[in-house]
């Protein structure tokens, strides 16, 4: 008698940045807001940038500022794995990326790609094992810089350490604020790497994500390879566009 092996389920992935919890321009703090909202999505695996590690005098002013950091406090009962990247650090606090997970985090690393200047940036680079799936499922969440000429430099670190890291027949999904307003990245990812943006794959075009109130930009992105995707689609203005100033994107990654 032969086995029969139970396809794997789909993996449903959602990425946002969430401005260290505030609303545009710092005005108010809707980190809970912003738990609930993340939670009713249920999505399987979360990439966040901007996330606020710590903050000591926040922590002191803000009333229902959580005593752990804010990925732990997103992460709460519902994704029992978490890992954080900090990419910037300042006298009292810390905030970077963060992948929130209903599976195992195998190992994770944070990539330093921030280039001479103000900004900081990296890649968190995590392993997940799934059940059912025999290879372990990449994920590597990214903010890349405002500047033009940085983003191309941080591109090219991108891929390199797609070679150098993961598997060729490992599934891969990288999602985050990728700030490509003029929509170069594509092009690169998918001729130095493979990697497919799940948008233009399913519609043509990237998805346009900021400002969230009218989206006019095409900024945050999914990228798949050895994995294909379900209807991707950019979650509605509200109420996200008080949440955040990018829109989240949420695809269903079948392996």
């Amino acid at each position: 008698m032969s086995e029969t092996t139970s396809p794997v389920p789909p993996l449903t992935v959602m990425t946002v940045n969430i401005h260290k919890g505030f609303t545009a321009f710092n005005r108010r703090f809707i980190l809970p807001e912003l738990r609930d909202a993340v939670r009713k999505i249920g999505a399987d695996v979360v990439f966040l940038q901007e996330v606020q590690g710590t903050h000591e005098e926040k922590g002191k002013k803000i009333a229902d500022w959580p005593d752990a950091p804010h990925y732990e406090f997103l992460a709460d009962s519902i994704w029992p794995q978490y890992a954080y990247g900090r990419n910037v650090v300042y006298p009292k606090g810390d905030h970077g990326n963060a992948v929130m997970s209903k599976f195992p985090i195998v190992s994770f690393q944070n990539h330093d790609v921030s280039l001479p200047g103000p900004e900081k940036r990296g890649l968190l680079h995590c392993v997940l094992r799934v059940p059912g799936q025999p290879l372990d499922v990449h994920c590597i969440c990214v903010h890349l810089g405002l500047s033009e000429s940085h983003r191309v430099q941080q591109l090219d670190l991108l891929c390199e350490m797609v070679r150098s890291e993961v598997p060729d027949n490992a599934p891969l999904i990288v999602a985050g604020d990728f700030n490509d307003w003029r929509r170069r990245a594509n092009a690169v990812l998918e001729r130095e790497v493979g990697l497919r943006e799940v948008f233009v794959h399913t519609y043509g075009e990237p998805a346009r994500t900021f400002p969230s109130r009218f989206p006019l930009l095409c900024l945050d992105r999914i990228y798949v390879r050895n994995a294909s995707v379900h209807l991707p689609v950019v979650l509605p203005r509200r109420p996200w566009s008080h949440l955040s100033d990018h829109a989240p994107l949420v695809a269903e990654i079948h392996l």
